[in-house]
């Protein structure tokens, strides 16, 4: 049994064995998009969390990709010497004369204006595989252990590819696994994608950390990432009443979404929106049968009540006032108003001293028009509640 196992991890990364280090196969494509000012790292391995040591980006400055012996120093000094105003060569160079093992590295980088360098070092080339790298056009591919026309791929389809520049780097990381990929397998990969005028939230940084398929599951990342961002933007336009453009947003994003039962909510709000009541409780019911504790949001949806389907889903005599005030909230979402004051005064009458629920109340008279009901009543919630974050923004919005 000993014996079995050496041999099984002898086969999974010899090198890192042979030489006692932390050295793993890998592969990576970097990336910059001058139209949109990004900078973008696409990583896979055959070990786990390679998107912990092998990515760095300071959009704005440039990235760096190190794999086989990582050493985040190439990163670190890299973005000093670039703000120092030296190449993409000398920046990578500066540590490299330090280093005494420099020989068990590869390192890519590009900068600000998207010049590229890269190396590997020679002791690479003596592994099983295929150890190099490819410079093109404002990206940089290297790897190492892999097949012999996994990097070529790589550059081939990144330079051929549409999209966003986080779709053109997974496309590439894909069609390299599907080139050959790394000889000893796969275990994880990443995807990070940074922008010199991206808010946080439009920053990509996905990881699959441990995984049989981890080219699938990052694939499944990315689609979740711009699948959400459909579905807002469906939310959107059909609040704005733009219906055609609404549903063919809803249509992809919800495709996209398959299987992330978190976000089925706002599906859910979407075809409330659209009027489709029935294809909203679809969606509740295939929440509620991937994920049994979904449930948790049944209250919301308090506004299909008089369907006998949501109906026996729920126990109303369980609500507290929080369920009432996230019925309220959506009937608001979907535009609801006339029903939203009805249950906002019928839970008032179980709740009297609901700060909340008062400005709720208030939010939905002003949806309709009536500001000075609204202000009574937003008023009247912060006299309960002076703390009142919510409802001292709505007065704040009725006093402009």
């Amino acid at each position: 049994m000993t014996l079995l196992l050496a041999k099984i991890s002898f086969a999974q990364n010899l090198p890192s064995l042979l030489l006692d280090k932390n050295i793993n196969s890998t592969f990576s494509i970097t990336a910059y998009d001058e139209a949109t000012h990004e900078w973008g790292i696409a990583v896979a391995t055959n070990n786990i969390y390679v998107g912990n040591s092998t990515i760095y980006i300071e959009p704005g400055i440039g990235a760096f990709s190190v794999i086989a012996e990582t050493n985040p120093d190439y990163a670190i000094n890299g973005f000093q010497q670039l703000k120092a105003g030296k190449t993409i060569e000398q920046a990578i160079a500066f540590t490299r004369k330090k280093d005494d093992e420099f020989d068990t590295r590869q390192v890519s980088g590009i900068d600000a204006m998207g010049n590229v360098y890269a190396f590997t070092g020679t002791a690479l080339k003596n592994w099983k595989g295929y150890s190099s790298q490819l410079l093109g056009n404002n990206f940089v591919v290297i790897g190492n252990q892999l097949g012999d026309s996994v990097l070529v791929k790589i550059a081939h389809t990144f330079e051929l590819s549409k999209g966003t520049l986080a779709e053109r780097l997974l496309k590439s990381l894909l069609a390299g696994q599907a080139a050959g990929g790394q000889l000893s397998g796969k275990q994880s990969a990443a995807l990070v994608v940074k922008g010199a005028n991206n808010e946080w939230f439009n920053q990509i940084d996905l990881r699959v950390d441990n995984s049989k398929d981890p080219f699938h599951d990052l694939q499944t990342l990315l689609n979740y990432h711009y699948g959400r961002i459909k579905l807002n933007q469906a939310n959107n336009a059909l609040k704005a009443g733009n219906t055609k453009r609404g549903e063919a947003l809803l249509h992809d994003g919800e495709i996209m979404v398959e299987g992330w039962t978190g976000i089925y909510s706002k599906i859910t709000e979407a075809y409330l929106l659209l009027g489709d009541d029935k294809k909203a409780i679809t969606v509740i019911k295939k929440a509620l049968a991937e994920n049994s504790q979904w449930r948790e949001n049944l209250s919301a949806f308090y506004c299909l009540d008089k369907y006998p389907e949501y109906d026996q889903l729920v126990n109303e005599s369980s609500f507290t006032v929080k369920d009432w005030d996230n019925a309220i909230q959506l009937m608001l979402n979907v535009n609801k108003t006339r029903e939203a004051i009805d249950l906002a005064g019928k839970t008032l009458k179980k709740y009297p001293a609901s700060s909340l629920t008062w400005c709720l109340l208030g939010e939905a008279w002003q949806q309709r028009g009536d500001k000075n009901e609204a202000r009574k009543n937003i008023e009247r919630s912060l006299q309960l509640d002076p703390d009142n974050a919510e409802a001292k923004r709505e007065l704040g919005k009725l006093n402009m």
